[in-house]
């Protein structure tokens, strides 16, 4: 079973990060880790922070030579911004006057939309900011890293991540399963909002533009895309087996998303089945064993069916709300005097959705290494990668036209 916990808050020294059940034997590309934490921070809209920090994943256990040793990982992401920070965020004793770095007052106007007022009024705390530091999106470049790992895993068995934005605010591509694992792969590395339409995406910088002029947010949605995904991941007999409940849940734990759509997603409401499932085809002749030997016209299932995956690409689309923090606060009230004050400025991005895709990579790709270690597992990559060889070869046998 994989499974991490992460330690940090927003502004504190580090974010670490312990994570168990990576085999013996993976040999680990830390640059790449280190890029995918880059991608995390790059994309239009996004606030000063960015600026600031440069994230990278630090090893501390659990690795040796660069091939995991199937202990505990754990991985240290500092906070460059931490020293301008120390006094607010002091562990040992209240800021006094000798306490490094800034003073920040004790925040007390919750910001609608934000974790601020459920926050104390869950936890008790007189001071908004116990909460506003933990349930900051920072929380995902632990998640960033995590994922960096578990794709690298999945990559040994075949399967490859991407993600593209398909809507900011009022500009959108449209139908997403439109977009094809090839297009969204090709997206040029330097995309300001890594979408595949490049008049589309201008049409989304004009929107963000016009957020940050008005002090406002914007939000949209991504689609994350899993391609070679192994037929026979999660299961139909028990409801938290499902896979598809399990991608939605972890999809759905990213700050900000309210909404999340696998293939069609809310549209199968709308039209009939005929127009909805996807037909099955005799392939002509035994093809890659992830197809089942079968071909399908359409992916409108998104690559699940019956919380199984059955062989095609796994397609899941996040939707995101604004930004919560606005330059132009929303009405709110101070809870130490109950009245009308506008609601607390913290530094914030006008639009993070393109950041929010990269977090979407993570979480697909942490749950599916989980149900691929589920399924093949071992204690050693070697062994893993053996058993997934093994479970191909037989899916192949099985779907081959009878004599």
């Amino acid at each position: 079973m994989l499974r991490f916990l992460t330690a940090g808050e927003s502004h504190g020294p580090s974010l670490v990060t312990i994570l168990e059940g990576i085999p013996a034997g993976l040999a680990l590309d830390f640059t790449a880790i280190n890029h995918e934490l880059r991608r995390r921070q790059l994309g239009y809209g996004r606030g000063r922070r960015m600026v600031i920090e440069s994230d990278r994943a630090q090893f501390v256990s659990g690795v040796r030579h660069g091939l995991t040793t199937g202990a505990p990982i754990t991985m240290m992401i500092a906070n460059r911004d931490w020293e301008n920070w120390r006094r607010t965020m002091a562990i040992e004793a209240p800021p006094t006057a000798d306490t490094p770095g800034v003073d920040r007052a004790t925040v007390t106007r919750p910001r609608p939309g934000h974790a601020d007022l459920a926050g104390i009024a869950k936890y008790g705390s007189p001071d908004i900011r116990n909460i506003l530091e933990r349930a900051s999106a920072r929380e995902t470049a632990a998640r960033v890293a995590v994922g960096a790992v578990a794709r690298q895993l999945l990559a040994a068995l075949g399967t490859d991540i991407v993600s593209h934005v398909v809507t900011i605010g009022p500009a959108s591509i449209g139908d997403p399963l439109a977009v094809s694992y090839a297009q969204a792969k090709a997206i040029p590395e330097d995309s300001p909002l890594h979408c595949v339409n490049p008049a589309v995406e201008q049409a989304m910088m004009r929107a963000i533009d016009a957020a940050k002029e008005a002090g406002d947010t914007m939000g949209g949605c991504f689609e994350v895309i899993a391609h070679g995904v192994p037929p026979g991941l999660g299961s139909h007999v028990q409801w938290d087996r499902k896979l598809d409940g399990r991608l939605a849940q972890a999809v759905m734990s990213i700050q900000a998303i309210k909404g999340v759509g696998i293939g069609r997603g809310p549209d199968v409401a709308t039209l009939p089945g005929s127009q909805i499932h996807d037909e099955i085809l005799p392939a002509a002749g035994v093809t890659d064993g992830a197809r089942l030997g079968v071909v399908r016209p359409t992916n409108n299932a998104g690559g699940l069916e019956g919380g199984i995956t059955n062989g095609e690409d796994l397609r899941i689309v996040g939707y995101m709300k604004p930004i919560a923090t606005l330059m132009k606060p929303l009405r709110s009230v101070d809870v130490t005097t109950m009245k009308d004050s506008p609601a607390a400025i913290e530094r914030s991005d006008v639009c993070a959705v393109s950041a929010a895709a990269v977090v979407g990579e993570a979480m697909v790709a942490i749950v599916l290494a989980d149900a691929a270690l589920e399924k093949f597992g071992g204690d050693s990559i070697e062994e893993v990668v053996a058993n997934w060889q093994a479970a191909i070869a037989r899916t192949r046998a099985r779907f081959v036209s009878q004599p």
